[in-house]
């Protein structure tokens, strides 16, 4: 498990040092524990019982870990297929949790062929099976493929479109002070390149908004830094933003929340956000604040607020981020584009964006800083996962990424216009709008993969843990 972790996330490293040792192991120590209930169950059930443990456990430990405050679910075995995602359209239908349960079984199954032909055991019906298994899943994604609307790239001259900009500031001067009217002119000056007539959504990347000590979000449009930003959207009124925003609100004892922060000196409480907000020449119009913060960056779990002080050493901001708890759909009126945001890693959830799907997104909008990691396999894994969330909802996507890699995604996760890293960048596709309206299997039931091994792993554990005291209860008459 350390071995794993630490050869495909190392690039953690690159953001911090301290960070990156802590997730890599913490999180090989949390990937032992299946392996340790395996050992427990095999040996008190049975060889059988305890393979079938394997399963269960592993499928468990990735749903805890998609839902719990410590969650990383980077290396969620599911993932593995977001290079390729002809071979999992099925995805709709089971989310990366099917991935997952395919990679397990087909291991396991290829274990016990190997074992059967070492120990001359052949058994052609099971050797039979293993292969139907392996290869029926590829069978079944060509077939969905087959079936899926065509998604071409239409003329953007003619229909309306979405503009994304890269505009590839780097992302450890970027909140440098006095820096921020240069970021907020060239975000202007790109996006007066590429927008048109035909222009409905244009999209910036994550806190492409920002200021030293932050923006105080419910006086955004009085705050005179932005001017720049209201007049240039004044000359394109039939244009909405749809951008990333670094902010706060401020509070009074009766109206703050449980994440509140209190001002030193005052009677005022503060919350922080990493925040998407659509906006138009009248002001924002709808927001929404990151709901999957990182842990040890952007918040620390409750049960480890003991570390608080030293929380900046993983390089985490002081007081953290607050999150909302309930999904809001960000709702461009001029477009017709319903977004499903999400914010940096938020896209890595495939369940998690179902909820905006169900609210009637049929658009998802990720907008991401990735250049914290600098030019790793950090920020492409990071694009790949995203094909994954195209294919579970059946909706486009759209990825504005500050340094790399932006692009668009069709409904099949196919990646359309992909912009290399480091480079300024600006690209523009006609997105239907209502290209699709149909919820899939996923996004109707969520991930029942999960939650059936979840229950699985329940009833396992408690008939090994009651064939144990049987057993000491049975050794300690027989002592007696």
């Amino acid at each position: 498990m350390l071995t794993w972790n630490a050869a495909t996330t190392w690039w953690i490293w690159n953001s911090t040092d301290v960070g990156a040792v802590s997730a890599i192991l913490a999180n090989s120590l949390l990937m032992s524990i299946p392996w340790m209930g395996f050992y427990n169950v095999k040996k008190r059930l049975g060889e059988k019982w305890g393979y079938i443990a394997l399963i269960c456990f592993w499928l468990c430990f990735e749903y805890i870990h998609l839902n719990w405050e410590l969650t990383w679910p980077w290396l969620t075995l599911g993932n593995v297929f977001a290079t390729h995602p002809n071979w999992v359209q099925w995805y709709e239908l089971t989310g990366s949790s099917g991935g997952s349960l395919w990679v397990l079984v087909i291991n396991v199954l290829l274990f016990y062929a190997i074992r059967k032909y070492l120990t001359r055991n052949q058994d052609r019906k099971f050797l039979s099976m293993t292969l139907a298994i392996l290869f029926v899943p590829f069978i079944i994604s060509y077939l969905l493929l087959l079936f899926q609307p065509k998604y071409e790239k239409e003329n953007v001259s003619e229909s309306p479109n979405i503009v994304v900009i890269q505009p590839n500031v780097d992302p450890y001067q970027k909140f440098e002070a006095g820096s921020q009217q240069m970021q907020l002119q060239k975000l202007i000056n790109i996006s007066e390149k590429q927008i048109d007539a035909n222009t409905k959504l244009l999209v910036w990347p994550e806190t492409a908004l920002n200021l030293p000590s932050g923006i105080w979000e419910d006086s955004l449009r009085k705050n005179y830094f932005f001017s720049p930003l209201w007049s240039f959207l004044g000359r394109h009124p039939g244009l909405e933003l749809y951008t990333g925003l670094e902010g706060y609100n401020i509070y009074q004892e009766n109206n703050k929340t449980k994440y509140s922060r209190h001002i030193p000196g005052g009677d005022d409480y503060y919350d922080s956000y990493n925040s998407a907000f659509i906006m138009n020449a009248n002001g924002p119009l709808i927001s929404y604040h990151k709901s999957k913060l990182v842990p040890g960056v952007e918040a620390l779990p409750s049960f480890l607020k003991f570390m608080d002080k030293y929380f900046e050493q993983f390089g985490g901001t002081t007081g953290g981020y607050a999150r909302q708890d309930e999904r809001t759909v960000l709702v461009a009126g001029n477009s017709g584009y319903k977004i499903a945001p999400a914010i940096c890693y938020e896209s890595i959830y495939g369940e998690f964006l179902t909820n905006y799907v169900k609210k009637g997104a049929n658009i998802i909008g990720i907008i991401t800083n990735d250049g914290w990691w600098g030019n790793t396999p950090g920020h492409k894994q990071h694009l790949n996962y995203a094909r994954l969330r195209a294919i579970e909802t059946r909706r486009w996507v759209l990825r504005s990424a500050n340094t790399g890699i932006s692009c668009f995604i069709d409904p099949n996760g196919r990646i359309i216009d992909p912009q290399g890293w480091d480079k300024e960048a600006s690209i523009k596709l006609a997105v239907p709008v209502q290209a699709n309206e149909r919820l899939t299997f996923f996004v109707r039931t969520g991930d029942v993969i999960s939650k059936i091994a979840a229950a699985a792993t329940i009833i396992l554990l408690i008939w090994s843990i009651t064939v144990l005291v049987r057993k000491k209860f049975a050794k300690a008459v027989k002592t007696v």
